[in-house]
């Protein structure tokens, strides 16, 4: 039998090739695939690098572009060779929901590095163990059991802001250092007092709102990220930047705090003082010894604490902005606020600021703009769905974007104005609550979630009873979703610098 090597084919044959296999993988895409029917741009059913280019060399720009391809194509089109979405919110409950097997989408969350963590495990089973062994750490009673952890460090940032008086300083930066050092004290049981820093680590705060970037790109460069991680941190310190060297500082930190509490769990004398932590969590459960590794322990830590910064600060930012701004609002919430104050102890308890309906509706509505996600949460199933006279078959990316749906004006008039009243009439809630799920829905719900609502609610309170603020420089657009970060990107980032003074009430 004869055999053709490779060096005996001249370059014609092997440019010949190549324009046949690409030229038959375009004609079978465009023609033959499962998804050939669906409607959308026909350059994005060829090649994902069309939505490379929105999100590359735009800068995470194809989530907007989405929303103009539903205006021109319909409410289900396909947005890649393998993934189609969906805009009518009636289809959400069909694929965010508690029944069914649900994997996440490879291509997509892969990118982040961390497939054996909950939050980016792909496969539903796998999600669904490891959850279950630290959701008892997130739950409701949890959370209002552990409130004093949120009360110390309101009144750590109330004490810093006084010392502002006077004077222009970042409070959008200590909105990421509030968030981050709570979430650090839940899940590892360690004191960060990154509020107590001259500068709140705003060079974190930057670093941390800009890494949509590396997941952008590791997505469509798959060596991209893993070549990054690759390089020995001590190198990549003598030439970073300072946020960079922000990050791995607090990365290193992680690191070492992760391994130290994991010798005190397993040591014959625990410390029953760090029985809280998300580490007892996994190592008292019933997963797998594989699961129980310091490798995806530390994976595990690292990536339930970043999930808790900036996407509770972004919305934290949003809601300051727009409370302080607007007289009637503020005033609204003030005399709310006093007469609960009126019949209640001080400070007001947690689960009577839910109770509050005007507080409520704020905190809401600035969900409603700065979900915990800004991107598409794509979801794959194992059977057919259906959508209107369209089959979906099995394994197909199939999934919505919660931004999308909270601004579309069908949804929701005027959609980019900060309204609280959508929410105060009871009636008029049960039927926004349809189209509104600030952190998504069914078995994928957002983790921390329970956490998050308590520390709007608590911050919120302390801000609007103890100071008043002028910002400067910034305008309600700054803090609108700009780009895909995979979380909310803004103009603004973690800026908001202002003016502090005393409200006497």
């Amino acid at each position: 039998m004869a055999f053709v090597s490779i060096s005996s084919l001249s370059w014609s044959n092997i440019v010949g090739a190549i324009i046949v296999y690409y030229g038959t993988l375009v004609f079978y895409r465009l023609f033959l695939h499962p998804l050939a029917r669906f409607p959308g741009p026909r350059l994005a059913a060829v090649s994902r690098w069309y939505e490379g280019y929105y999100d590359l060399v735009l800068g995470g720009q194809y989530t907007l572009k989405i929303r103009e391809l539903h205006k021109q194509y319909g409410p289900i089109i396909r947005i890649s060779p393998h993934e189609l979405h969906v805009t009518d919110p009636a289809f959400y409950d069909k694929v965010y929901r508690m029944d069914g097997r649900w994997d996440k989408y490879a291509w997509m969350y892969n990118a982040f590095g961390a497939p054996t963590s909950t939050i980016f495990s792909v496969d539903h089973d796998a999600h669904k163990a490891r959850r279950a062994a630290i959701a008892p750490l997130f739950s409701k009673a949890k959370i209002a059991a552990r409130q004093d952890v949120i009360h110390k460090n309101v009144d750590r940032l109330c004490r810093r802001i006084s010392n502002f008086a006077g004077m222009t300083f970042n409070l959008g930066a200590a909105m990421s250092a509030f968030t981050r050092d709570i979430a650090n004290e839940f899940i590892i049981g360690k004191e960060y007092n990154e509020l107590d820093q001259e500068d709140f680590n705003v060079a974190l705060s930057i670093t941390s709102t800009g890494a949509g970037a590396f997941w952008r790109t590791t997505k469509f460069i798959r060596w991209f990220g893993p070549a990054l991680r690759s390089i020995p941190a001590e190198w990549a310190m003598k030439t970073a930047d300072e946020g960079t060297k922000s990050f791995l500082r607090y990365l290193q930190q992680c690191e070492r705090d992760t391994q130290e509490t994991l010798a005190a769990v397993t040591s014959s004398t625990p410390d029953n003082k760090l029985q809280n932590t998300l580490v007892h969590a996994v190592v008292n459960s019933t997963l797998p010894p594989a699961d129980k590794t310091f490798e995806r322990i530390h994976e595990e830590v690292a990536t339930v604490t970043a999930a808790g910064f900036d996407t509770t600060a972004n919305a934290l930012r949003l809601i300051i902005y727009h409370v302080f701004t607007n007289n009637a609002i503020l005033r609204r919430l003030r005399q709310e606020l006093a007469s609960a104050a009126a019949v209640s102890s001080d400070p007001i308890p947690l689960r009577t600021l839910e109770q509050l309906p005007y507080l409520t509706s704020v905190l809401m509505e600035g969900m409603r703009l700065s979900p915990a996600v800004g991107t598409r949460t794509a979801r794959v199933t194992d059977k057919d769905l259906v959508y209107g006279d369209c089959r979906i078959p099995a394994g197909t990316p199939v999934g919505m974007t919660t931004l999308l749906m909270h601004t579309d004006k069908q949804n929701f008039p005027d959609p980019m104005r900060f309204n609280p009243d959508r929410w105060v009439d009871p009636k008029d809630r049960r039927a926004a609550e349809k189209t509104y799920a600030p952190f998504s829905r069914g078995t994928r719900i957002c983790l921390g979630m329970h956490l998050a609502w308590a520390e709007m609610y608590l911050v919120i309170v302390a801000l609007v009873q103890r100071f008043s603020f002028r910002f400067e420089g910034v305008t309600a657009a700054d803090f609108e979703f700009q780009m895909d970060n995979f979380g909310i990107g803004t103009k603004a980032g973690c800026n908001l610098l202002a003016k502090a003074s005393p409200y006497e009430g």
